[in-house]
């Protein structure tokens, strides 16, 4: 009986660890069985069942999980299907993955935090420093005037609207790519309340704060966040993937390859390394500030590793430390209600995403409308990654029980 058991003990490490032919970056987190790294394998490997219930129940056609901890992946895994349609194609761990929303804090707030530490921009500063006549909000009673700051937009506490309602009317009058008539718009839209008094989670924030990033710098962020993000951290396969039709002709075509496809449009046309969110496909053409990076999991290993880390990986510096717990420290200055970090999902409110036994006042994450999520755990130094498809083929799957489940799973696996 115990010769069966330790058997059984190995043959779940062996699942759970890749084998030697998995492609990875030499450059990346090294992975490593869990028990050496104070994890529980047979609890990790609880995450199987859940992802292929998941798969089953028809919310995504599949997935790629992975588990940071103790500066190793000691769990990485893919399920099901990458692309249902035209053709099955099973999933493989070095998928890449529109990261929508996720964008928000690998990219557009490493940026904007890098440009602070700099002393080129500061969280305080007006959003009309950097865009002149950027409208303020306007006291309805005194008429008196609060105008948005940096801050303000990374928390979502602006008071801009949520998104672009009607792209294909908005293309339509100004035509695609007019990423000028987009910050135009915003800079003159509705203010809905006053700046760090509530919360209205916002993609027109980002946007934004890209049109920031891009004036002080010169470069469009997708080029600057390769240069002093992606390229500096030694990443393979994250990068944004613009549509112009310069762009379009210099793709690395075995990224493309790589890519899980998203939604099938009603064209027939099917999304693969292209931007699911329409705003940023058909007004910034795949170079936006809310969505737009693609990545695998191997690579936001190497980010989230960074940042529990305090901003450095393999002896490439993103952030320095103090950046970091700043980025992540909910503004005390804001409303308690608000309850977000630079850029980041706290989860004092919230705990949707960390699960049961994470630490909520300790965990700070992100999730993607395509399916995507990051959790970190500031206090084990941990991170979960889930990357999934749920847009495809059709705009239906849902990911909420999945992730909540998956969160407690690795919370009860820590056992150092």
């Amino acid at each position: 009986m115990r010769r069966i058991l330790i058997f059984a003990f190995i043959l779940c490490s062996l699942l759970i660890l890749p084998s030697a032919h998995v492609p990875g970056n030499e450059n990346g987190v090294p992975w490593a069985p869990p028990e050496s790294a104070g994890m529980d394998p047979v609890r990790l490997s609880l995450i199987d069942s859940t992802v292929n219930a998941s798969i089953l129940n028809h919310d995504i056609p599949g997935a790629v999980v992975g588990v940071v901890h103790g500066g190793k992946i000691v769990f990485g895994r893919a399920y099901g299907l990458k692309t249902v349609v035209p053709h099955e194609e099973d999933m493989t761990v070095e998928t890449m993955f529109d990261l929508a929303s996720v964008s928000k804090c690998v990219s557009t707030t490493v940026a904007v935090m890098q440009l602070v530490e700099e002393g080129r921009l500061r969280l305080v500063d007006q959003v009309r420093l950097y865009i002149p006549g950027f409208k303020p909000w306007v006291n309805p009673v005194n008429k008196k005037k609060v105008h948005i700051t940096v801050q303000d937009l990374l928390t979502h506490s602006s008071g801009l609207e949520a998104f672009l309602k009607d792209v294909p009317g908005f293309v339509e009058k100004y035509g695609e790519g007019n990423s000028d008539a987009l910050i135009e718009y915003i800079s003159n839209g509705p203010r809905n309340f006053e700046p760090g008094t509530d919360v209205l989670y916002s993609c027109f924030n980002f946007i934004v704060l890209q049109r920031i990033v891009e004036r002080i710098t010169g470069q469009r962020l997708c080029d600057y966040a390769k240069a002093n993000i992606f390229d500096r951290l030694g990443l393979r396969h994250t990068c944004y993937f613009p549509l112009d039709s310069v762009s379009l002709l210099s793709r690395d075509t075995a990224l493309v390859r790589l890519c899980a496809p998203t939604e099938v449009l009603k064209d027939g046309h099917t999304l693969k390394a292209e931007v699911h969110d329409p705003t940023a496909r058909q007004v910034n053409m795949g170079n936006s500030g809310n969505a737009g990076v693609f990545s695998n999991m191997e690579d936001l290993a190497v980010i989230c590793q960074a940042l529990l880390n305090g901003g450095s990986w393999n002896g490439k510096r993103i952030l320095s430390p103090l950046t970091v717990k700043r980025m992540f420290t909910v503004p005390k200055d804001n409303d308690p209600k608000v309850g977000r970090a630079l850029g980041w999902d706290a989860y004092d409110l919230s705990p949707y995403l960390c699960g049961d036994v994470f630490n909520t006042s300790t965990t700070r994450g992100h999730t993607g409308y395509t399916g995507t999520s990051v959790l970190l755990d500031l206090e084990t130094k941990t991170a979960v990654i889930i990357l999934a498809n749920r847009v495809h083929p059709s705009d239906i799957g849902s990911l909420s029980r999945m992730r909540s489940t998956i969160a407690s799973i690795v919370g009860s696996s820590i056992l150092d």
